[in-house]
């Protein structure tokens, strides 16, 4: 048996290991986050303490990869930690394979975080696929995204599973593919967001990462000003502002359940 919180940072979900043993193998967060018959989740955390104060996060898609950065998470992974007494004066300090980030809870269920190290300038991309030809901008934020703004017509109405696994996995992205952000703007200040993610090979509810590439990608094509205000596929609505070259992200995070995955989940 293994014992977990379930967590949901605006409809993105996941597995919280707490000071687990050893990091779990990639086929048993295969078998974890099967919807359906195991708990389901679109990723496995696992969470520990440092002796300087720092939380470790790891992280791991529901393909089993290691993923270098997961925001919603790692929000996610604050709100858990804060509740677990971890936090330092309301702050938690956590350290991922993508850098040192700083969240805090600031009411409720809304965990804001800090993403300290610079985010690189968004590149203009055409790509063509067999669905069409797509102009977007690539930009990494700890992990590769692709960020496309649609152009007439709501984001709710596109057939993301039609367009966008041959973008996940085009050749110009490079080997590792990209996640793929379709995107309505609704004003300067407000946009709306569906994203595929790599590694889980699906759309989510909400992605963090691929929020602040779509408010950095809206920045430099001149079509998005900070702060601004991104409403995900859950309904949920998550906040993106600059912070020198980085980004602030914030929304809801909450903890849903605590329990223990019994060996039938594998």
């Amino acid at each position: 048996m293994t014992a977990f919180f379930k967590l949901s940072g605006a409809g993105n979900d996941f597995i919280a290991l707490v000071e687990p043993a050893a990091d779990p193998a990639a086929d048993a967060v295969r078998a974890w986050c099967r919807r359906g018959l195991s708990l389901g989740a679109d990723g496995v955390m696992a969470l520990s303490r440092e002796a300087a104060g720092a939380v470790v996060m790891k992280h791991w898609n529901a393909d089993g990869g290691r993923a270098e950065l997961c925001l919603n998470g790692s929000r996610c992974a604050v709100r858990l930690a804060e509740s677990l007494g971890w936090a330092d004066g309301g702050a938690v300090k956590l350290r991922t394979d993508a850098g040192l980030l700083e969240g805090q809870n600031t009411g409720g269920n809304r965990v804001e975080i800090d993403v300290p190290f610079a985010i690189d300038a968004p590149a203009a991309s055409v790509l063509e696929t067999e669905q069409g030809v797509f102009r977007g901008w690539s930009i990494r934020v700890g992990v590769p995204h692709l960020v496309v703004f649609i152009d007439g017509g709501a984001v709710e109405d596109l057939d993301l599973a039609a367009v966008a696994p041959d973008l996940r996995r085009h050749a110009d992205l490079g080997p590792e593919g990209a996640n793929v952000n379709f995107v309505e703007s609704r004003g300067r200040r407000s946009l709306a967001i569906r994203t595929w993610e790599r590694g889980v090979e699906a759309e989510t509810l909400a992605c963090g990462t691929g929020a602040v590439a779509s408010v950095f990608a809206g920045l430099a094509a001149g079509a998005v000003e900070a702060p601004a205000e991104l409403t995900t596929a859950s309904g949920f609505v998550l906040g993106v502002d600059r912070r020198g070259d980085g980004a602030r992200l914030g929304g809801d995070a909450r903890i849903v359940a605590r329990g223990e995955l019994l060996n039938g989940s594998l």
